[in-house]
């Protein structure tokens, strides 16, 4: 099992189980980062961490505070696949990180609108 990065006419396949997915809000300008893992063919949002509240960052009452981010584990059921959408407002975008490595999501060629994550066929 592998995770596919699909953008514009290319697909990047890493094979990982698990990944990290991470960006800086638009608005308050802080750390956003979630594990996931690739199982079934499907994807699952294990936990969630921001380092502070604000606009849109809104935290369900069970996160915790560690000392330096809220965590939580996310209560969705398990996606066929995940979009991201780029925004000028963040122009770094996303960090993907699996198997000790961390990329830019754009260094795995990436330069559209829109990023589909998925489990690969």
């Amino acid at each position: 099992m592998a995770l596919c990065i699909a953008a514009a006419a290319s697909i990047t396949r890493i094979a990982a189980l698990s990944f990290t997915l991470s960006w800086t809000h638009s608005v308050q300008k802080t750390i956003w980062e979630e594990d996931w893992q690739v199982s079934a063919g499907r994807l699952h949002l294990i936990e969630a961490r921001i380092e502070s509240t604000g606009a849109g960052m809104e935290m369900p009452e069970s996160a915790v505070f560690d000392g330096k981010v809220w965590r939580w584990k996310p209560t969705i059921a398990p996606l066929p696949e995940l979009q991201l959408r780029r925004s000028d407002a963040v122009p770094e975008g996303y960090r993907l990180c699996a198997d000790g490595r961390c990329r830019a999501i754009a260094d795995a060629g990436e330069a559209a609108d829109i990023i589909v994550l998925s489990s690969c066929p």
